[in-house]
């Protein structure tokens, strides 16, 4: 079998999910923009070969890296990222060299535009908020009439995008005049506020859309207050052997299983957002309903896959090789399971614990410890502490130190 790992040394972690394709003993082919011996060692090991390119961006040099390694081992089986960057240049290469498996351009939309999703979302018997799809000025007429039907705050943010850059909160008639004042440089979907929390449906399903594993993310801290740098983070992860207090585990499970066959999601991992609410919204949603937020096609960002390992007591990239060489999960769910949390710091907040005094109080629980690199800073902060605890409360008692600041 022969995988093609597009960007496989960015993020930085991904050498794990190369390493553990390997294993099963998947001819593993590497095309990246970094140069070779600028890599990993351990992605270099795992990689039966790698092209470098100039420019990921430029389709042809794409192409004629995907060509030598056909010409030169045979049909490619797969190519994939798991990179939001690179999913639509993944489906163009895909229909290219005839690869089956995996989106191709003509599914993008669905799984790329926040406005296509909704779709999806609500044919699977899940609520989605309302909302209005705005460019500038000539949209402004439009928006108002939203405004008198949902409410403020209303929040904007790009219709094709990854993260929480770019969104904004607009709290009122005179701020959303002004966002729309004039023409944007891209389509934005308007959405009404829902007063929430971020719980995700992490996971990986084989070839009929069946889920094979299955976790969850809670975010309690909107990811708009934490990318403009002046706020910390944390965020856990809740297996679903373990009481979800903010979500009935039950219908969240039945939910996230039935949007995955909604989308057609096949032999990968996924990350699905929705809100759990925190209080009624009359006319729409009831405290603790959930509503769809977006659907990623990738694993969750930054370090979460291994925040997810710490929980569950396994490997969830050893579960994705077991998909694509064998569509099961091979590996044994029976190990003890724990609350798995983060807490991240930043440089320019002056916090009340040194780091020597969470170890002294939290080292029996800590699993790991570091610095984010600069471009996942603004979105996750500069420092993380990880840990994990056979109850929730414990774990929100270790954030709480973490991130207790000075006066």
């Amino acid at each position: 079998m022969n995988f093609v790992f597009v960007s496989p040394n960015f993020p930085i972690r991904y050498f794990k999910w190369v390493e553990s394709l390997k294993r099963r003993g998947i001819n593993v082919l590497g095309v990246g923009d970094t140069p070779y011996f600028d890599t990993l060692p351990r992605l270099r090991s795992a990689l039966t070969e790698y092209y470098y390119v100039h420019n990921m961006s430029d389709f042809e040099e794409m192409k004629r890296a995907i060509g030598y390694f056909q010409d030169k081992y045979g049909h490619i089986d797969y190519i994939e990222s798991d990179n939001e960057w690179w999913l639509e240049s993944d489906a163009k290469l895909r229909e290219v060299f005839g690869v089956t498996t995996g989106f191709h351009p003509s599914e993008m939309r669905k799984i790329k535009a926040k406005s296509a999703m909704k779709e999806c979302f609500q044919n699977a018997g899940v609520k989605t908020m309302r909302y209005l799809l705005v460019n500038g000025p000539e949209s402004l007429e439009d928006a108002l009439k939203f405004s008198s039907k949902v409410g403020y705050p209303l929040f904007v943010k790009p219709d094709i995008g990854v993260g929480a850059s770019h969104s904004y909160k607009l709290e009122n008639e005179g701020e959303l005049r002004d966002f729309l004042k004039e023409k944007l440089p891209e389509t934005y979907i308007m959405e009404e506020y829902i007063d929430g929390i971020i719980v995700s449906y992490d996971g990986i399903c084989d070839d009929s859309s069946n889920v094979v594993f299955e976790t969850s993310d809670h975010f309690p801290i909107p990811p708009s207050e934490i990318v403009d740098g002046s706020n910390d983070d944390y965020y856990y992860t809740n297996p679903f052997s373990l009481p979800m207090p903010d979500v009935d585990k039950e219908a969240f499970s039945k939910a996230g299983r039935s949007v995955i066959k909604s989308f057609g999601i096949k032999k990968r991992f996924f990350h699905i957002e929705f809100f759990v609410l925190n209080k009624d919204k009359p006319g729409f949603a009831s405290r603790g309903e959930i509503v769809a937020l977006e659907c990623n096609m990738r694993p969750p960002g930054g370090y979460t896959p291994d925040l997810i390992n710490f929980g569950e007591s396994l490997s969830c990239y050893e579960i994705y090789a077991d998909v694509i060489a064998y569509n099961e999960n091979r590996q044994d769910d029976t190990k003890t399971k724990y609350y798995s949390i983060t807490a991240s710091r930043r440089d320019n907040l002056s916090y009340v614990h040194n780091d020597e005094e969470i170890f002294a109080a939290f080292g029996q629980s800590i699993t790991a410890t570091g610095r984010y690199p600069d471009h996942l800073a603004d979105d996750m902060g500069n420092s993380y502490f990880f840990a994990k605890f056979e109850k929730l409360e414990d774990a929100l008692a270790f954030e709480r130190f973490v991130r207790e600041k000075k006066a």
